[in-house]
Order: C-alpha cells, then structure tokens, then sequence
C-alpha cells in the first residue's frame, strides 16, 4: 500500500474534530474543564491544593521556594511519611480488606495482597533494614526482579527515610556496579533470579560480580524466588526469608522533611556517565498522586489499574508504586514478558482481572499489531474503560489500533508525556474533558506551564517546530543531579536561562495550541520506551580491543520508536569478520550495559564524517541510516566519505 493511501485510510479513521470524551465518563470524571482555569489562576495555590490530598504529619510553612533557581523547594518545613500516605493511612480508614496488588507471576504463579498485608510486610522489611544498619539518608540499591518483595523494598526504604536506587534488572554488573558505586549505596536487595521468557533469569551472579568493581557494600540481602544456585559470601550474604519474614509487624514511621530525598533513579546522559535523578518527598508524591487520580480517572473502589511496565523504570515508581498505592488503587503487577506463555497473555490477565485501566508503551503496541487484532480478540477486554500510553510519542496509526482492538472504539486514550527527571505526567489529555486527537499528548496538566519555543527561547507560532521547555518550576521535578549540582544546571538549565527547563524533546503546536512531540533532539536514544545515551553505547564500543572509534545513532524502527545503529573503524590490526565480529560487538554491549542497547546494526568504516573542528556529525549518520538523502556536506573535512560509507550499507533488517 502506498504512503498517500495509508494516509487516506487513517485519515478515513478519524473522526471530524477528534474523539470527544465518552459521555458518561464525562459525567462521573474526578476533573472537569473548569481545572484548568482554576490552575491557571493561582498555580501554586492549586498545587497546595493537591498536597492536602495526603496525610502531613506538621504542614508546610511555604508552598514553593524559588529563590535559588533552578533548585526549587516545595511544601517548605512540611512533614510526611511516604510510606504511610502510601499504605497506613488506607488501613486506618478502614480499608486494610482492600487489594492492594493482584501479582502474577510469569510461570502463573500468583499472589493476592491486601493493604493491611502491605502495612505488615513493609513494616517487617523496615524493621530488617534498620538492623542491617540502614539509617534515614543511607542509599539502598535495590535490583529485583516484578515481584512484590520490589514493592515492599522501596516502601520499607520510604518509611525508614532511606533513599532507594532501583536498577533495572536487564543492567548488567558494571552498569550496576556503577550505580552503586555514584549512589555510595550500602546494602542490596536483589534475587537468586527471576522469570523471563519462560526461563528463570539470574541476578544474584550479577550483584557478585559488580561487587567485585565496586566497594562499601556491607550486606546483600536475597530474595529466594527460582531456587536457583548461588554462591553465598558468609557475613554479606543474608536470605530475606530468614531476615524479613521472623521480623515484628509493628513500626513506628517517622516523619520526614519535604524535601528528604525519596529515590535516585539513574537515567542516561549526553556522557557515558550516568546520571542520578534525585527526588524528594512532598512535592513528588503530590503530583504522582494527582496525576495518576486525575489522569487516569481513578475509583479506587471499583478500578482495578495496571501499569504494564517494570518498577525498574521511573513509570514504575510513580505509577506502579507511588500513585497508584496514595490513592489506594487496586493494581495488577505482571512478572514476565507479553507472548510468555504466548501471545494472548496479557489479555488473558484483563479477562481474569478485570482491569479497567491499562497504561503501556507505544512498542509493546506496535508489537502487538504484527501478532494481529485475532489475538485480543479471542478475549473479553470489555472490563477496560480507560487506555494510557507512556515512554515515547505514540504514532496515530498505533493509537487508532489501541483503540479499536483493544478499547474495543470505547475507551479514551491518554497519551502522557512525562520524563524521569519531570517525576510525573506533564503534558496529557484529561479523560472526561479532552477531545482526543490521536498522536498528540495536547496540552499541559493543570498546574503545569510549558511552552515550545525556537532557537532563540521565542514561542513559536501554531504549525512551526520548536523545542519543548518547562517554564515554571513543578512539585515532582527533579531537585539536582545526585552529587553534581553543575551538571544539573548545565544538563537542564542552561540553554534557555536559569529558569527554564529545556526537555531535549522537539515538538511541534498545531492550529488549536495543542503539542504533538516529536522525539529527542540530543544524544540521548529513546528505544522501547527505555533512554539510552549515544556516549554510552559508544564507549563500550570503543572498550573493545577490536574498536579503535564508534559514533552511534538512533534510527526509526517500526516496533521501538528507535533502533540503535553503530558505525565502528577498526583498529589498525583488527580484522573484520562479518558478521562474526558483528555478533561479538553486539554481545560485548550487552555485558557492559545490558540487552537494551545491543545495536540492531553494527557498521564497519574506514572513516567517520567529521567537521574541521574534529565534531563527528551525527546528523549525517542519522540520514544514512535513515536511508534519506544527505543533507549539507560542506562542512566536513572531506565528502567523499559519505560516498564510502553509503557503498557500505547493508539493506534494513526485515523484522522477524
């Protein structure tokens, strides 16, 4: 089918003016359109407003500190319990009977836990930290696989004051044991292993080696979960089982600061160093709460809520974790992978769930179309009543199948643009007032001031493409750069003034103001929803005997958003062996940082296009492996080597 009859069947598709909110959402919807007003009138009046939906222990003095920007203070000499707002406060009211979590496990193993279950669990695992010796502000690095204990983990750190670094466990150990090593953490809780792709994954060997390369860690504690064989560092080593499950169930929370840090969530930068993410307490969990209440229109004593992705990953945090547990929602919390044990799996978990809200990523979408609309339909989804798409901009064609297939025409899709770094959804549709347009994320939350400006900082005009900032500080934004306050002001703050915070995201405003994202404009790759930095994946290119030099891009891919493409020069005595020595780069990576960012294409040239300043230009290489006309060459020392590195390229790989 060609281009222009794709764009005429989908443009067929599409309801004149959008898809309006479904009547009777709209009728019984937590916001409607006055919100926005209200917001706009006093900002941080309204988001003081949100902050009295938790439970604080003393109240705050002063909403919003912005005297030394760009580092902002919220709810200043506030103090909260996070962990209580998260669980205790729900058990208080009455509703300890309530499930908090429907966990399946990827072999179909299952468990059901209740509130007052989570008050007791997280109150036995705090009480096991504080006699590892975890102290409030001590970092605990937490490196698990989707199992409940990963839950009670970060709960049990929140209530203790203790800040938890959750690393993904797709990372391999020197990925971890850099993080570890940043964060100066303490303790870690990780697994014998975990399920995935219907085989047991181990992570405890990598907690082994990355401790190998990193040092202050006095003791590791280990989830029993695949009865794997381990080996075992008497003295460091301990057994949840054996700590966590004799401990009391009472514990007496302190109260924290607002700004006490909650969590460090690494995320990867323009350098090969990863960045630490710092978030604190009151404003972060104000805007988790709202947004996902707001958002995602929750009912906490009808819905039943599922955000499919890892706790690993910052939608975990806030909206696996934080959000849903403020509000009391009811989640579903799936271990494995979706075609684990085949295809129809997830769809089998809303059937017999009855999930009302689902919250993915456009790839996992876009993987589902290839299986074919025949697999959900096999399944009763008439439970779901609300959609929601995260990690990337979710392609109109993607979100028109969502739709149909799986909201069955009935359910608004809320397509929310948010980052680590922002801590919460930012730009999104509200299910019961927007008129939907699919593709776009729309406008800002309530409460939220964003623009898309040019070059120069301006604000473009409806139909230009500009870049997206953030133009007034937010309660969930991050506080610095974990021990490195330069580089947060140079990362995020520089381009546009102290001020403004350049998202690295271009955009483009259609002829209502509304947003439609289009990506990264840095060096940072956004691949299956997860951030990958060129610089990082470059350097363990170069890390290998083989590579003298590495320039990487993120290329289109149909399933992904992005796919990584590699362009290596050998080193003087290297010998180029194909596609062997394609395979041992790809693996190398994978050791160094992890499955996610093995390059779906390794190139071998002789030369990279630079500048006379010696700046390798990505930009061409992206059109290269784009397959798109080169744009200006003029700049580099010598054309000619696009003509040689185009002889080179190998045909697209067909997707399997």
């Amino acid at each position: 089918m060609s281009e222009t009859t794709d764009e005429q069947s989908l443009a067929s598709r599409l309801p004149e003016g959008g898809f309006p909110p479904p009547p009777e959402l709209a009728a019984q919807a937590n916001v409607g359109p006055d919100v926005y007003e209200r917001a706009d009138a006093d900002r941080v009046g309204f988001w003081e407003e949100q902050a009295r939906r938790l439970d604080w222990v003393e109240p705050w003095d002063q909403a919003l500190d912005w005297s030394n920007p760009p580092f902002a203070k919220w709810f200043v000499g506030g103090k909260l319990n996070v962990a209580v707002n998260c669980v205790d406060r729900h058990v208080d009211a009455g509703h300890g009977d309530q499930v908090a979590y429907h966990w399946i496990g990827e072999p179909g193993d299952t468990r059901t836990i209740t509130y007052a279950e989570l008050k007791d669990e997280v109150c036995r695992a705090a009480n096991a930290l504080i006699e590892l010796g975890v102290q409030a502000g001590d970092r605990v690095a937490i490196y698990l696989p989707m199992i409940p204990e990963a839950v009670i983990s970060m709960l049990a750190c929140a209530r203790i004051g203790a800040v938890h670094m959750v690393v993904f466990g797709g990372f391999s150990p020197d990925a971890l044991a850099s993080r570890i090593t940043d964060a100066d953490a303490k303790v870690v809780i990780t697994a014998d292993g975990g399920y995935r792709r219907g085989a047991p994954s181990a992570l405890k060997p990598n907690v082994d080696e990355a401790l190998t390369k990193t040092e202050g860690v006095r003791s590791v504690l280990v989830v029993k979960r695949t009865e794997q064989d381990v080996e075992w560092t008497e003295g460091r080593d301990v057994w949840w089982h054996d700590l966590v499950t004799g401990q009391s169930t009472e514990h007496e929370a302190e109260a924290f600061d607002a700004e006490h840090p909650l969590y460090i969530m690494y995320t990867s930068g323009t350098t090969a160093k990863p960045k630490g993410i710092l978030h604190t307490s009151g404003g972060y969990l104000t805007q988790v709460a709202y947004s996902h209440w707001a958002v995602f229109d929750i009912k906490p004593d009808t819905d039943v809520f599922w955000t499919a992705a890892d706790v690993g990953w910052v939608t975990g945090h806030s909206y696996i974790v934080y959000g849903p547990l403020a509000n009391r929602a009811t989640s579903v919390m799936y271990e494995g992978t979706p075609e684990t044990p085949h295809r129809g799996r997830w769809w089998e978990i809303i059937q017999e769930y009855k999930v009302t809200i689902l919250y993915t990523a456009p790839t996992t979408i876009r993987t589902f179309m290839k299986w074919g609309p025949e697999v959900p339909a096999g399944f009763d989804l008439s439970s779901l009543r609300l959609l929601g798409s995260v990690g990337e901009p979710i392609n109109p064609e993607a979100w028109l199948w969502y739709h149909e297939h799986i909201g069955g025409g009935r359910c608004p899709i809320m397509d929310t643009w948010w980052q680590t770094e922002t801590g919460a959804h930012m730009i999104t549709p509200l299910p019961g007032v927007t008129t939907l347009k699919p593709g776009s994320a729309q406008r800002p939350l309530p409460g939220i001031a964003a623009s898309v400006v040019d070059e120069e900082g301006k604000p473009i005009e409806p139909g230009a493409t500009g870049y997206l900032v953030l133009t007034e500080p937010w309660p969930a934004m991050l506080r610095t750069i974990w021990g490195d306050d330069e580089r947060y002001k140079d990362t995020y703050w520089s381009r546009y003034g102290e001020g403004v915070y350049f998202a690295g995201d271009g955009a483009k405003l259609d002829e209502d103001g509304d947003i439609w994202l289009l990506g990264r404009v840095d060096d940072v790759m956004n691949v299956s929803g997860h951030r990958i930095s060129t610089t990082e994946v470059e350097s363990a290119l170069v890390s290998h005997p083989t590579v003298a030099e590495a320039a990487v891009v993120g290329a289109t891919d149909a399933t992904t958003g992005q796919g990584i493409v590699a362009f290596v020069i050998l080193r003087g005595d290297a010998v180029d062996s194909g596609e062997e020595l394609v395979k041992t780069l790809r693996l190398h990576v994978r050791k160094e940082i992890g499955p996610i960012a093995s390059p779906r294409q390794i190139m071998v040239v002789a030369e990279l296009p630079k500048t006379r300043s010696g700046k390798i230009m990505r930009r061409l290489l992206r059109d290269i492996a784009e397959n798109r006309e080169l744009g200006d060459v003029t700049t580099l020392t010598d054309s000619s080597v696009m003509d040689l590195i185009s002889s080179k390229l190998p045909a697209a790989p067909s997707e399997d």
